[in-house]
């Protein structure tokens, strides 16, 4: 029965993707919003919905573990899986705007996340400080999008005149999206939890692993039909707003209403949570070289996530080899991993200068 709830929460999700890329996309270009900042805002704070509902009940339920695990889980899920997939699918082309806002903005909120978990919690004040950045990056985002609009050359601008009379039915379909979204989420999670529970895995193995790739489906489901669409600054920016959103408002928000804040289990403190840094700095290099990811980087950071993920099996089972392979991690692999995407951008920008 699990896998059947399973597999109808996997239907929900990709459906409710495509009406949520179609239609945001299209009152985006209408309202003269471009396709990068669509993505930044609309598409990925509704994708991060599930996040949001499943921390905050984690905080309420005092589980910090399912509720900072999730987040953390999620954005290293987003980097290494989401972008891996899609430049698989389709090589992506990063807009300039990313390249020198977000990106910078996504590596300085994952480092001062993991500043405020050093003395093992996320406090009241830290989740407000948190939401209050998230507020500033909207609007910001927002105001830069309308200063610089998009050029009117596509039919829906075209008609302008008369967008207003389906505006109502573009709402419901963005609405409708992100019900189904929100709803096959928590269908895929729930059964997820339960075949999980059922084979033993601890709650912050749960949360980094079942629930955050439950909860990051719609950004897979997302960022991947945005490829297929030709979107790829939906597709891009889906993942980048997507780690911004949860950091500042699924973290912010689960330590605001968490009695005493969240609770930083040691695991994620030595382990995860760095990776998640390592993680956001590695877009730099990669994301400069060329201004695009290509299907190889897609496939490095793919392999990278089933790295991760032979990791916290190995965790989870106190495997013998653990010890070796978290070294192998984090002083051999990761290094190189920076090192080489260092060289690469030295011998574009070499290559670049006449």
């Amino acid at each position: 029965m699990d896998w059947l709830i399973f597999l109808c929460g996997l239907a929900l999700l990709v459906f409710g993707a495509g009406l949520l890329v179609r239609f945001a996309s299209t009152i985006g270009r209408r309202l003269g919003i471009s396709q990068l900042v669509i993505g930044l805002t609309i598409v990925a704070f509704g994708t991060s919905a599930p996040e949001l509902a499943v921390s905050i009940q984690g905080a309420l339920d005092n589980q910090s573990d399912v509720a900072l695990g999730n987040v953390v889980g999620s954005n290293i899920f987003n980097v290494l899986f989401i972008l891996g997939i899609a430049a698989l699918i389709t090589p992506l082309a990063v807009a300039r705007k990313l390249i020198r806002q977000e990106i910078p903005w996504l590596v300085a909120v994952s480092a001062l996340v993991f500043v405020m978990a050093l003395d093992g919690r996320i406090g009241t004040l830290d989740g407000i400080i948190l939401v209050v950045l998230m507020s500033t990056y909207t609007l910001v985002q927002l105001r830069q999008s309308r200063a610089e609009p998009e050029t009117a050359n596509d039919d829906d601008v075209i008609h302008s005149r008369s967008w207003r009379t389906g505006i109502l039915f573009l709402c419901a379909g963005v609405l409708g999206g992100l019900t189904l979204l929100v709803f096959g989420a928590d269908l895929l999670v729930t059964a997820a939890i339960g075949i999980a529970r059922k084979l033993g895995i601890s709650e912050v193995t749960i949360g980094l692993t079942v629930i955050a790739a439950g909860t990051s489906l719609p950004e897979v489901a997302t960022s991947v039909v945005a490829a297929l669409r030709g979107e790829r600054d939906i597709a891009v920016g889906n993942v980048i707003g997507s780690n911004l959103f949860n950091l500042m408002a699924v973290a912010g928000i689960a330590a605001i209403v968490s009695p005493g804040g969240l609770q930083v289990a040691p695991s994620l403190l030595a382990f995860d949570m760095p990776v998640m840094v390592v993680v956001a700095v590695a877009c730099i290099p990669i994301l400069f070289s060329g201004g695009r990811i290509d299907r190889w980087e897609g496939a490095l950071f793919f392999l990278y996530y089933v790295a991760y993920t032979v990791y916290l099996i190995l965790y989870t089972q106190q495997h013998d080899m653990l010890d070796s392979f978290k070294f192998a991690m984090i002083w051999v692999v990761i290094p190189l991993t920076l090192l080489t995407a260092t060289t690469i951008y030295l011998r574009s920008q070499k290559s670049s200068v006449p």
